[in-house]
């Protein structure tokens, strides 16, 4: 028993470990809410500029989380963790001493290498070195980490405005609040960056890799000597169908040469996570709450609410997933947002626009405000962790790297699409057809998850089929 809680406690806290990339994830994207009226002032752009340099670092992420996944399986799990830790530290300093649009989203985009890297590979290596009863509570510590991240973000942006005065006025040593917004970052990198030189190789890539003795020393510090010898020898029979080093071209099926079906359900997950408009609230949401009214700094703290909200919907589901499931998860989900969406399109439908050309919400801000916390919540109970989960254990284990590889593009590309085109949508069709477009992907996802999605709780990695 006591070598069990030994073998558990090394298990949580390499876990935890993998995890400062998610927090790095949601702070590096979360940061940016506080500082679109600093980029704005610095390098005077308008909305397509504003909406370029916010989402410039998605197309990094598109780029990190594809290589990672192809490159993990070359080199290995904990070599791109690294690699992506190094990179925060280069896009987080980087971003703030910018001085002109081109200097900030090359940084941006080198950070978006990293948000991407770590999207992928943080749950994949979770999922990898947890055992199964356990696997979905430990890999959706990532998602918590996310939210933590973009929680403390929005902290960090309200505290910094608020001794500031505004993000575009002179804080600490002459320089612009905005810029310190990105310094913060550089701590947590650091930590990041230490402690992954602590941490094992996922075991699974060992194996892959032939290298079989160093996979048993791991699987023994992971599970114990005898469970990690039986361990051993499953993901070697799992392997030995096709005794190769992984490559895209397994991702087709030899008889047929179409793409696996659980490659297009990985990428549905991946891309509908984002065409329910999320991260318009996380990049976006100082800008859509100053739109209809309210200040920078009670904007900012609008923000800290929500990260608050979202750090509980998430630890609920780290609770529940290993016993609920994931596709039951993603159902109250989908539900769950397109209600509240639509109750935000009402909201924002029937506002008034003020002498300045602004919204004024009146008496239905309160309606406004909870629906998009509410909406908040039921992302981040839901399609938040559970994609996450999903992808790091759903496909099998010669095409693990390339299936997240895939995924982890396409989530990106529609990030980024997404991201983009919320400026351009706000100023054309207003925000009541902007969520109107959110709420329409919302009630299809519902149809996708009942059709398409199948189950994985409790099921282990060598089980999975694909």
């Amino acid at each position: 028993m006591a070598q069990n809680n030994e073998n558990m406690l090394f298990i949580v806290l390499i876990s935890c470990v993998a995890t400062i990339g998610g927090f790095l994830f949601g702070f590096d994207s979360g940061v940016i809410n506080g500082t679109v009226d600093g980029l704005r002032t610095a390098f005077n752009s308008q909305d397509i500029g504003t909406g370029f340099n916010v989402s410039s670092m998605l197309l990094g992420c598109a780029v990190g989380a594809f290589t990672a996944g192809r490159l993990a399986d070359k080199y290995g799990r904990k070599s791109l963790l690294l690699a992506t830790a190094v990179f925060f530290i280069i896009s987080a300093w980087g971003s703030g001493v910018s001085e002109s649009s081109a200097e900030f989203i090359i940084y941006r985009f080198l950070g978006g290498l990293a948000v991407g890297a770590a999207s992928v590979m943080a749950p994949a290596y979770i999922s990898e070195i947890a055992p199964a009863r356990l696997r979905g509570r430990l890999a959706s510590i990532q998602q918590v980490a996310i939210v933590i991240g973009l929680f403390s973000a929005f902290v960090s942006n309200y505290l910094i405005v608020n001794f500031a005065g505004a993000s575009t006025a002179t804080f600490w040593m002459e320089f612009e609040a905005w810029r310190w917004m990105f310094w913060i970052e550089l701590l947590p990198a650091s930590l990041f960056l230490v402690t992954l030189l602590f941490i094992p190789e996922s075991p699974r890539f060992l194996v892959l890799d032939a290298r079989n003795d160093e996979a048993q020393v791991v699987l023994g510090k992971l599970y114990g000597d005898n469970a990690g010898q039986q361990k051993l020898f499953e993901i070697q029979q799992s392997l030995s169908a096709e005794p190769h080093q992984p490559k895209l071209a397994d991702l087709k099926e030899k008889t047929t040469g179409k793409v696996r079906t659980i490659v297009w359900v990985g990428i549905g997950l991946a891309i509908f996570q984002q065409l329910v408009g999320i991260n318009v609230v996380f990049y976006y949401g100082a800008v859509l709450w100053q739109a209809v009214g309210f200040s920078e700094g009670d904007a900012l703290l609008i923000n800290i609410i929500s990260g608050a909200v979202s750090i509980a919907a998430v630890v609920l589901t780290m609770y529940l997933i290993d016993k609920v499931g994931r596709k039951p998860f993603l159902t109250l989900g989908s539900i769950g947002m397109a209600v509240t969406l639509g109750l935000l399109v009402y909201a924002f439908g029937n506002a008034v626009v003020d002498a300045n050309g602004n919204l004024d919400l009146g008496e239905l801000g309160t309606l406004a405000l909870v629906a998009a916390n509410a909406y908040v919540f039921f992302f981040n109970l839901s399609w938040g962790p559970v994609m996450w989960v999903m992808l790091g254990e759903m496909f099998p284990n010669q095409i693990r790297g390339s299936g997240l590889a895939v995924a982890g593009l396409a989530q990106w590309l529609a990030n980024f699409a997404i991201t983009m085109t919320f400026p351009i949508m706000l100023a054309s069709i207003g925000l009541a057809g902007a969520y109107g477009f959110y709420t329409l992907c919302a009630v299809l996802s519902i149809f996708f998850v009942i059709k398409f999605v199948y189950e994985t709780k409790g099921k282990e990695l060598e089980e999975m089929q694909g």
